[in-house]
């Protein structure tokens, strides 16, 4: 099935309040082409109560997982972060919790998305996402790593580094907590991700920060019978006397049980797509990487 892209408008970039950290996918300020979506309409459900997350149990020993670099500073994925067994505990518990289905028709600009969607600000959960899953020591480095002068692995990266992949210094996951739910002919057209300012509550103080990257994190794959919900991600065009010319071509992402897909947004948010899901039901966890905002500069 086809879905036409809708037109763009430009806006300007506008901070979000502490609690208003949902990131919505629109259109960056930077050079793309004239006819790309802006932003996905976003629901304006009462705020939830966090709900009973069952225990991230079993999961792989953290030593174990691998970032791995589909698209060098702006795709990265980690395979089997949850187990398939843990997918299969969250996926049926997802199915319990209130989730509200997007309108299938835009506003002018929007990009179409048409899934089911629940959101919650839960800083606990957020916080055992990042600490108990291993993800910290794999995107902030581990204290024994910076003490090892040799890995054998190519893992290795200076703080410089991974300050530079990740946008500043990552001090943890968005609390706003996204699930969406995919079923058949259910799909998110072309959009971007935009940064959002959030103060963090770094105990016992709190910390201003912005999002760099987003998370999602898949629950199903083919394995659990979800056909397609592929997710895309288009390359710049550049345009020489009126063609188009792609300079590369699009990076498929496949879904895999348990897989984390870490992309850049904000200002170098590559164009994506979720595509749709032709059989069986797609689940997806989502945050996004929050790092320290840095006083002396100004908010991108």
């Amino acid at each position: 099935m086809n879905h036409l892209r809708p037109q763009s408008h430009h806006h300007h970039h506008q901070n979000s309040s502490p609690k208003s950290i949902e990131t919505l996918p629109k259109m960056p300020p930077k050079k793309h082409s004239s006819t790309k979506p802006t932003k996905a309409p976003v629901p304006k459900p009462p705020p939830h109560t966090p709900p009973n997350w069952p225990a991230l149990k079993p999961l792989v020993p953290p030593s174990d997982l691998t970032l791995n670099t589909l698209l060098p500073s702006q795709i990265v994925t980690i395979s089997q972060f949850f187990t398939s067994t843990l997918c299969k505990t969250y996926a049926n518990f997802l199915k319990e919790l209130p989730l509200t289905t997007t309108p299938g028709k835009p506003k002018k600009g929007d990009a179409l998305r048409f899934n089911d969607r629940f959101q919650v600000v839960d800083e606990a959960f957020a916080n055992r996402l990042w600490l108990e899953t291993g993800l910290k020591e794999l995107v902030c480095g581990s204290e024994e790593e910076e003490l090892d002068d040799v890995t054998g692995e190519g893992q290795r990266m200076t703080k410089e580094e991974r300050r530079e992949l990740w946008g500043g210094e990552v001090i943890g996951l968005n609390p706003s907590i996204r699930i969406y739910r995919y079923t058949k002919g259910q799909f998110f057209d072309c959009h971007y991700d935009e940064a959002n300012l959030l103060t963090l509550n770094t105990k016992p103080t709190t910390t201003p920060a912005k999002t760099t990257w987003t998370l999602l994190l898949y629950l199903t794959s083919p394995t659990t019978g979800c056909i397609g919900g592929e997710t895309v991600f288009y390359p710049d065009e550049i345009t020489f006397g009126g063609k188009k010319n792609v300079v590369e071509k699009e990076h498929v992402v496949g879904l895999e049980t348990g897989m984390c897909l870490l992309h850049k947004h904000g200002n170098d948010c590559m164009l994506h797509e979720g595509r749709e899901v032709l059989e069986g039901e797609k689940w997806v966890i989502r945050s996004d990487l929050c790092v320290k905002r840095e006083k002396t500069r100004f908010a991108d």
